[in-house]
Order: C-alpha cells, then structure tokens, then sequence
C-alpha cells in the first residue's frame, strides 16, 4: 500500500491535485468579495436597500436590529439572507466555471480540427511509404 501510494505521489496527481485545490480555494475568496461587497449592495438598492446578509427569523422570541445582534444574545435563528448570498456566490462560480470548461472545449475542439504537416510520403518510383524528408528512397534509392 505504501509503494502504490509512492507511486501516485511521485506520478504528480497529488501535485496537481493540490494546485487545484489551492487555486480553487484563492478563486473562492475572489468570488466571495465580488458577491458580498459588489453584488449584493447593488441587488439590495434595486430591491429597495435591503441588506440580505441582515434577513433573519428569529426563533428565540426577543426582538432584534441586526443578525450580529441575534447571535451576540444566543437567539436561534434561520439565516435566510445568508442563504440568499450563498446561493448567488454559487451561480456566479458556476457561471465562470462554465466559460472557462467551454473555452478549454473550444481551444480542445480547434487543436483536434488543426490539421497536421505530413511526416510520411509515397515514392515515385516503387510506391513505398517514406519519410517526407528523406531525398533518397530507402526501398529502391531512386531520388524523390
């Protein structure tokens, strides 16, 4: 077990693996800034200056301003606005993560299509498959 486990180690699908989950975790922090402190203010004062982080039942029965107020007094509550932010957090990852899979399949598709410089040629004299730059045919050494 430990000599398969050398084995991927050493392959580099852990390095990979890592730089994935490193890279995913610094793309997550971008995201989480552009939804909390670009997108939610402007959905907020297009729905009416409503702070969605701040929406909130409160299940304890006191009455309170801020949902920072709520936990700071230990009340139970259903944090539906953080729910809210999370849910457009997602959308907008899926929504990068979608042009970037259909760039990677558009730049996959063009690199299949291109097509490729011959590398073998046909002989004139004794139809014999070559080396397009041979100048001499290996077969019968007539010149091509």
């Amino acid at each position: 077990m430990i000599e398969e486990f050398k084995k991927f180690a050493i392959k580099g699908n852990m390095l990979d693996m890592a730089i994935g989950i490193v890279i995913g975790a610094a793309f997550s922090t971008i995201v989480k800034s552009l939804v909390d402190d670009i997108i939610m203010p402007i959905v907020g004062s297009l729905v009416g200056d409503v702070d969605f982080s701040n929406l909130f039942i409160n299940l304890s029965g006191g009455d309170f301003a801020t949902l920072e107020a709520a936990k700071e007094a230990g009340a139970a509550t259903i944090n539906y606005g953080l729910f809210i932010n999370n849910i457009i957090s997602f959308l907008i990852v899926a929504w990068a993560l979608f042009f970037v899979v259909k760039a990677m399949n558009k730049l996959k598709k063009q690199e299949e299509e291109a097509p490729s410089e011959p590398t073998e040629k046909s002989c004139g004299k004794c139809c014999s498959t070559i080396n397009v730059k041979a100048t001499r045919c290996p077969h019968c050494t007539s010149e091509v």
